[in-house]
């Protein structure tokens, strides 16, 4: 599903969303009076475009146009879905959704960014009833899939509905908060550590580097793939979450932390906390450290999508949900179809040699999965072991650049399936891969014959790419010559 989407403010938040929407194929217009709010959404687009689509294993579709607009009734004229990501002031926000409601459809989902106020208390007055959904994302949103979901309890019922396909078609992962709170979920538990990490700041415990590293080299790094309550459940042992809250259930009770107190925010701590922060960062300026940012989760959420924990479960349902059949047999087959993940690059700045073989490798799995070679197969006892390789590197390829992988069948008799997979870019040849595969029984770990299913689709693959040219390269050598 696509559509247009109109973003009203665009700070760090609103340029996020307009780069998530644009990136899914979304036309996007985007309202804001500030005359450098462009150029940040400039900037942001071009961090997506790098990160995004490397996320996935499948191609995202043409990304769609982002208009900046000038008036508050262009952005939201003829548009599926608004979202309001403006100053956390209500005062301004309920003056927004009045003047939007003078020209907004009557069944377009309003959604606010918002990370504390409710729908009824954002609603407010309104000169005409266009209820507000709260649609509070996670910064960068255009790579965080979590967006908290809550709407006023006289909602109409198939608003949550609708909204919850928009976003999950656009790659995010609602959370349905069942009942109104001021500051929802996720805001509340983090408030709850931010307050006590401005108290050990406040009374000289801990700096503000030292705090982070407590965050990022110990629990952070649990909490990305299990939460809290499952790591607190391991932590019990074999006897569970029960046997954890009875052993350390008491020390809620002991005098830890300062739970709700908030220490008074001084000139002294403000820039105590500042000067820290800021030697901390060193002289990384903050376009720098977005980009690391974005590298780094990146490499976390892929690694996540690899052992299909945390997010990366909601990452393997969205390409599960976009993976292309086979196609016209008679062609080369199109086995890959990505973008060249941030993770995937090297000192040179492009594409790792590694990582060739990595993507040559996901096209092989692909085909065999096309064949009948899938899970059950496998489990069955049966697959295919790679016997012999050769690529060859003819072009540089980049983080963000889209590729895909045409897979050819040279033989596929017997025992044997021999493939050779170009990859391109654009038209753009940027490397071979060849690649002799034995059919093997996994009990005895010896070639056998493939399945009657699956000898059969192979075979009518090869009979039909027999017909095609011989691919250039195939067959070549370290060192040999073309011809």
């Amino acid at each position: 599903m696509t559509g247009v989407a109109a973003i009203l403010g665009a700070g760090v938040i609103g340029a996020g969303w307009a780069a998530r929407f644009a990136l899914m194929g979304w036309e996007v217009r985007v309202f804001d009076p500030d005359p450098a709010a462009a150029a940040r959404l400039d900037r942001v687009m071009e961090n997506a475009r790098r990160a995004l689509p490397g996320l996935y294993d499948t191609p995202l579709p043409p990304e769609g146009a982002v208009i900046v607009v000038d008036r508050i009734s262009q952005a939201v004229r003829g548009a599926e879905w608004i979202q309001e990501s403006v100053p956390e002031r209500l005062d301004l926000k309920r003056t927004l959704y009045q003047k939007v409601q003078e020209h907004c459809a009557d069944e377009v989902i309003l959604a606010s960014s918002t990370s504390g106020f409710t729908p009824s208390a954002l609603q407010g007055p309104a000169a005409r009833r266009c209820p507000v959904l709260v649609a509070h994302p996670f910064n960068p949103v255009y790579l965080l899939p979590l967006v908290e979901l809550v709407a006023a309890p006289d909602a109409p019922a198939d608003m949550l509905d609708r909204a919850k396909q928009v976003l999950t078609g656009i790659g995010m992962a609602p959370l349905h908060v069942r009942h109104e709170i001021d500051g929802h979920i996720a805001d509340r538990l983090l408030e709850s550590l931010w307050r006590e990490a401005l108290w050990l700041v406040h009374d000289g415990i801990a700096t503000t580097e030292e705090i982070d590293e407590a965050i990022c080299l110990g629990f952070g790094l649990r909490w990305a793939q299990m939460g809290l309550f499952e790591t607190y459940r391991i932590a019990g042992g074999e006897q569970g979450m029960g046997h954890f809250l009875s052993q350390f259930g008491p020390c809620l009770k002991a005098p830890w932390s300062h739970l709700t107190d908030v220490p008074e925010l001084t000139d002294e701590l403000v820039r105590t906390i500042a000067d820290q922060s800021d030697a901390q960062s060193g002289t990384r300026t903050i376009a720098e450290l977005e980009r690391a940012r974005d590298t780094n989760l990146v490499g976390l959420l892929r690694a996540l999508k690899w052992t299909g924990a945390g997010a990366g479960a909601h990452l393997r349902r969205f390409d599960a949900a976009r993976q292309g059949a086979a196609g016209d047999i008679a062609r080369p087959i199109v086995t890959q179809d990505r973008a060249v993940p941030l993770d995937w690059t090297d000192y040179n700045g492009h594409m790792t040699e590694s990582r060739y073989l990595y993507a040559f490798a996901d096209a092989t799995d692909r085909f065999m999965e096309m064949i009948g070679c899938d899970a059950d197969y496998i489990a069955a006892g049966n697959s295919y072991f790679t016997a012999e390789t050769h690529i060859r590197h003819l072009a540089e390829a980049h983080a963000g650049q889209r590729f895909r992988i045409e897979t050819t069948v040279l033989e596929g008799a017997g025992k044997k399936m021999h493939l050779f997979h170009r990859m391109l870019s654009g038209e753009t040849l940027l490397a071979t891969g060849e690649h002799l595969l034995l059919h093997v029984n996994l009990e005895t770990r010896r070639s056998c014959p493939p399945g009657p299913d699956l000898a059969h689709r192979l075979s009518r693959i090869a009979t039909a790419h027999a017909a095609l040219p011989r691919p250039d390269g195939a067959g070549r050598a370290v060192g040999q010559k073309p011809g």
